[in-house]
């Protein structure tokens, strides 16, 4: 019997081991920390051998072969040990892969890959497929795949999940964009993260698509015109300002000999950005089978992802947004494009190696006071001291509201959109716009 050893008990470790089980896989699962009761329960009814707090060498060697979780570090001591013994390491989407029958859609970028893989979910599933939304959304492919058997798989991956890819092969693969990110992870090297998010494209034949962005200088460096791309191409240009058919905002879309347009006003979320995700998701849908009138339909019934420029409320007349989802520069840079009126931005949080200076232009254009959230904001003040604008610092997300109340006027905007990871201050992102949201609604219940 082949051994596999799970480095991770987490979601994906999880999933794994629960996968490798059911294919006659001997396992064994390591985490160098507690593991979270929800997913000890899981082994021990199962009855997978597992430790938590340490890593034993020895028995993590003696594997075939080794599933890593994504958000250990390439750098660490047991991955460094495992390495110098030539042991295969891979990702629990790799290990999963194996195993799908069904078509795979693979959704990558440094912004936008939740939005975009649940709109092509919610394309697909509107239209009676049988498909299944995993990945970094925080759903197990490897424990999907336990449960049943689907047509199509759509799965968010994340530059960490692509890393490991040696034979994961995707029908469709949807690039969005590349912008700096995780380069803490990466040495502080952009060629190396770049890279890490072409592997999505790895093992791609002449009968699959590929939907990536037509002017992203990243790509254009790195993918350059005499690379030669295996699969079919669909470059998706930038969203320009809309071009008026009659009364109305029209996508225009041509697709395997299909021409056609959809109203732009059937999508509900805000943002040049979001129309951008929505031109992604429905090329990957129509390239599925979905017929535009399916598609027509099911657009005006997507409700946005939370924490993506999530409207939470309008105290004293003083829309409220949280978009704690915004952990880097790009992120937040599209948020702010999608406001029109005066905003109060509020930012900071654990830097991840990003450079704020991108930020000054459109700061100083739409921005009338920041808000520095954080415990620690020398980089992000050092960055934006040189404009004109009031900035205010605090380590409380409920404080950080009450400056901004104090400072707004109605119809102006405060914003929650950090470009920082959450890390310093909350468990994650979500726990982060929560308490935002949580703050707003306390906020105005007693006005």
């Amino acid at each position: 019997m082949m051994k596999l050893a799970i480095l991770g008990g987490g979601e994906s470790g999880t999933g794994a081991a629960l996968l490798a089980q059911k294919k006659g896989w001997n396992v064994f699962v390591s985490d160098s920390i507690r593991i979270a009761t929800v997913y000890k329960k899981m082994l021990i009814e199962h009855r997978i051998p597992y430790e938590e707090g340490f890593h034993t060498l020895a028995k993590i060697a003696d594997a075939d072969e080794v599933v890593k979780s994504p958000g250990i570090p390439n750098q660490s001591l047991i991955i460094q040990q495992l390495k110098k013994r030539f042991i295969p390491i891979i990702d629990e989407i790799e290990f999963a892969a194996r195993y799908a029958k069904g078509k795979i859609i693979a959704v990558t970028g440094s912004n936008g890959k939740s939005t975009t893989t649940y709109l092509i979910y919610h394309l697909l599933k509107e239209a009676g497929y049988q498909v299944a939304v995993v990945g970094n959304v925080g759903h197990s492919f490897a424990i999907c795949l336990t449960e049943m058997d689907y047509h199509y798989y759509v799965i968010e991956l994340s530059s960490f999940q692509l890393e490991h890819m040696q034979q994961f092969k995707a029908a469709i693969a949807c690039l969005l964009n590349i912008t700096p990110d995780h380069l803490d992870r990466y040495d502080y090297s952009m060629e190396a993260y770049v890279k890490a998010k072409l592997n999505i494209i790895r093992n791609m034949t002449a009968a699959d698509h590929f939907i990536y962005p037509k002017e992203d200088p990243f790509l254009q460096h790195y993918l350059p015109p005499s690379y030669k791309v295996a699969p079919q191409c669909y470059p998706i240009a930038p969203i320009q300002p809309a071009v008026r058919s009659g009364n109305q905002q029209a996508w225009y879309f041509a697709v395997q000999n299909h021409v056609f347009t959809i109203d732009r006003h059937l999508l509900p979320l805000q943002g040049i950005h979001n129309q951008y995700n929505a031109t992604v998701a429905i090329t990957a849908a129509l390239l599925s089978g979905v017929t535009p009138d399916r598609i027509v339909t099911a657009l005006p019934t997507f409700r946005g992802l939370p924490h993506r420029l999530e409207w939470c409320g309008a105290p004293r007349g003083v829309d409220c947004y949280n978009d704690s989802k915004a952990t880097n520069v790009a992120s937040t840079m599209v948020a702010l494009h999608s406001f029109y009126s005066p905003v109060i931005w509020i930012a900071g949080g654990q830097d991840k190696g990003n450079d704020y200076t991108a930020l000054l232009p459109l700061v100083q254009e739409k921005v009338k006071a920041i808000i520095c959230l954080g415990k620690d904001n020398r980089l992000l003040f050092h960055a934006l001291r040189s404009l004109a604008i009031p900035i205010y610092e605090t380590k409380q997300i409920a404080e950080a509201l009450r400056i901004a109340l104090s400072v707004a006027l109605p119809g102006e905007v405060i914003l929650l959109s950090p470009a920082c990871a959450s890390f310093d201050l909350f468990k994650n992102f979500e726990e982060r716009g929560n308490q935002f949201k949580e703050s707003v609604r306390e906020i105005a219940a007693m006005l």
